[in-house]
């Protein structure tokens, strides 16, 4: 997962192996063997491609999923898949569901009263 996730923002921003891997202070053999699942960047250096490459280490290490607007086919974020499960088990509620669909900032602040309590 990481391999693929680096490679595609890696080719996103128009860089090269060997730039990347400058701007992370690693070889372009490393980037390679990161892109290809041969190598795994220590926490520093994933810290430093997230940073890099402008997204989360949760993303790279495969925790979130991209968002993609339907229309023009760009990313638009993340959501992580602890955020997916929530989603689908509200949806097994649909009237529930589509009542706090209607005004999620409102049903969140009153879900969060209620919980506080």
């Amino acid at each position: 997962m990481i391999g693929k996730r680096i490679r595609e923002l890696r080719a996103e921003r128009g860089l090269s192996q060997q730039e990347l891997g400058a701007s992370i202070g690693v070889t372009k053999v490393s980037i390679c063997g990161y892109e290809n699942g041969t190598r795994i960047p220590n926490l520093e250096k994933l810290i430093k491609l997230a940073e890099v490459l402008e997204t989360t280490t949760d993303y790279l290490l495969g925790r979130e999923i991209p968002i993609v607007n339907e229309e023009n086919k760009t990313s638009i974020g993340w959501i992580s898949y602890e955020d997916v499960g929530l989603i689908l088990e509200l949806r097994h509620y649909p009237n529930l569901y589509n009542k706090l669909l209607k005004d999620v900032k409102r049903s969140a602040s009153i879900i969060n009263k209620r919980l506080m309590k």
